[in-house]
């Protein structure tokens, strides 16, 4: 790779290829460790003589930008000099707007691998240690090669047809949902497919409903397009339709698997929501978004199984039965909302990456979605029941899990006051990181407990990361009730 200098003219050559070549450092162009073409190569690529490269070089190392390594060649400096940063303007015509962002919460963000604990129970996590990676780099192989033989065009925004219609077949067989690839977009996993639905649905200073508690980062994607979020409380039987606001657009639920507390809604709740969204002309997203996995019980079909107006979009993801990395979802669009989706999406990023899409289906098409699926299903299972026997047991004095039976992450509620702040930053000392429910709610007083994702730890992990937790709260009894 040639590197790009360019020289201006005939006076001070060696001068234009210093400044170039300084600035090309103090910006990060060239970075630190990167090895610079030997001087004569450059002189040749240049047009200028041997002298003029050594000039300029040399100048760099007398001022540490560069450093020269016997037989191996001329390197830019492990620590060059740094350059001022640029401070941020306080007369930005569209400051407030910036400062609006700045300001969000970004809840359920995953901690960065320095900031990670040993014992992580953040829900959202999957077990990559049971991804398998044989099956999967055979289906890239398999894309590179169909990709080599294509044109080199832009693909179709909804999606490669290969992909939808394994989607298609996938949700139908394992949530009985009722589609055809006409019916589907591909999105960079399930939060974009819920960023479309805003942008072709939601303006400033309109309604939307959702759960309460429920998932924040929907909440703040649909804040962040104007819109008035309205908290509705859930019981044992899930949202309460009757206290969805007459003038919601948009009504987001969990039904499968309500996040956080993580109890399904009933048929008769089902029903009752479908004929309040017909009523108020609403569109139903149901965030379907770790349902691949139940324990015990009739598994429901899917709310949009039950649609019969065009009122649902169905959401569903990879990220949890795969792995999040990967950012591969999809909506099923009910037909009122299908073009404006596909344009939106067409705006956004034009497609998600087609090798990507030709993996998945042929992962899927092949049946490693399913094995996979049927293996972690014992591996959750086992973890998910390790869990719920230590809230029954050691850890019960304080906590009382949730009923629930599908996902992999559960809720446990504080039976008597904690120092919840305490417990967490103590917990965080010892490796384990918990994470409460009071931030999943918008407006109702939060109730006091924990979510325990037991998708990213590992098996062996649970007893002693709950060891760990229960000396704390020990620890927290001997200090003294919470204040």
């Amino acid at each position: 790779m040639e590197l790009h200098v360019v020289l201006d003219g005939a006076k001070d050559l060696s001068g234009q290829l210093y400044r170039q070549l300084r600035e090309g450092i103090l910006s990060g162009h060239l970075a630190a460790g990167s090895r610079l073409p030997p001087t004569r190569m450059l002189a040749e690529q240049l047009g200028v003589s041997r002298k003029t490269v050594a000039q300029a070089y040399d100048r760099l190392r007398l001022e540490n930008f560069l450093s020269g390594q016997v037989g191996r060649g001329t390197f830019v400096a492990a620590q060059a000099p740094a350059t001022p940063r640029l401070r941020a303007r306080d007369d930005l015509a569209g400051g407030a707007v910036v400062r609006r962002w700045e300001e969000m919460d970004t809840p359920l963000r995953h901690p960065a691998p320095e900031g990670r604990s040993r014992y992580e129970y953040i829900g959202g996590g999957s077990a990559k240690s049971q991804f398998p990676q044989a099956e999967w780099r055979r289906c890239v192989l398999h894309a590179l090669r169909a990709g080599a033989r294509a044109r080199g065009f832009y693909d179709q925004a909804e999606g490669m047809p290969v992909l939808r219609a394994a989607i298609a077949r996938h949700a139908a067989y394992t949530r009985g949902v009722k589609c055809d690839i006409s019916d589907l977009v591909v999105t960079n996993g399930a939060q974009q497919a819920l960023d479309l639905i805003a942008r072709v649905l939601v303006e400033p200073g309109c309604t939307v409903a959702m759960e309460d508690p429920g998932y924040p980062p929907a909440r703040m994607l649909f804040a962040s397009q104007g819109a008035r979020v309205r908290g509705v409380p859930v019981d044992e039987e899930g949202l309460l339709v009757a206290q969805i606001p007459a003038d919601a657009r948009l009504i987001y639920v969990t039904p499968s698997h309500q996040f956080p507390l993580g109890m399904a809604m009933s048929q008769a709740r089902r029903r009752a929501l479908l004929e309040r969204a017909r009523e108020i002309g609403a569109i139903v997203i149901e965030d379907d978004y770790d349902s691949e996995f139940r324990y015990q019980g009739q598994a429901l079909d899917a709310l949009q199984s039950m649609d019969e107006q065009g009122i649902v979009a169905y959401v569903g993801t990879f990220s949890k039965v795969l792995l999040p990395e990967l950012r591969l979802g999809y909506v099923i669009a009910p037909p009122a909302i299908r073009k404006a989706l596909v344009i939106a999406k067409h705006l956004a990023d034009w497609h998600s990456a087609t090798t990507m899409q030709l993996t998945l289906a042929k992962f899927i098409d092949d049946g490693y979605l399913q094995k996979h699926i049927r293996r972690c299903h014992g591996i959750y299972a086992a973890r998910r029941e390790k869990i719920l026997e230590r809230l029954a047991g050691d850890l019960s004095p304080w906590l009382e899990a949730v009923p629930s039976s599908a996902g992999f992450h559960l809720a446990a509620l504080f039976r008597k006051p904690v120092d919840l702040p305490a417990l967490l930053k103590l917990a965080r000392r010892v490796d384990v990181g918990l994470y409460p429910l009071d931030g999943f709610y918008r407006a109702g007083p939060p109730l006091q407990g924990l979510i325990f994702g037991f998708g990213g730890i590992e098996s062996l992990d649970i007893d002693p990361s709950l060891d760990l937790v229960r000396d704390i709260l020990l620890q927290l009894d001997q200090a003294g009730p919470a204040t």
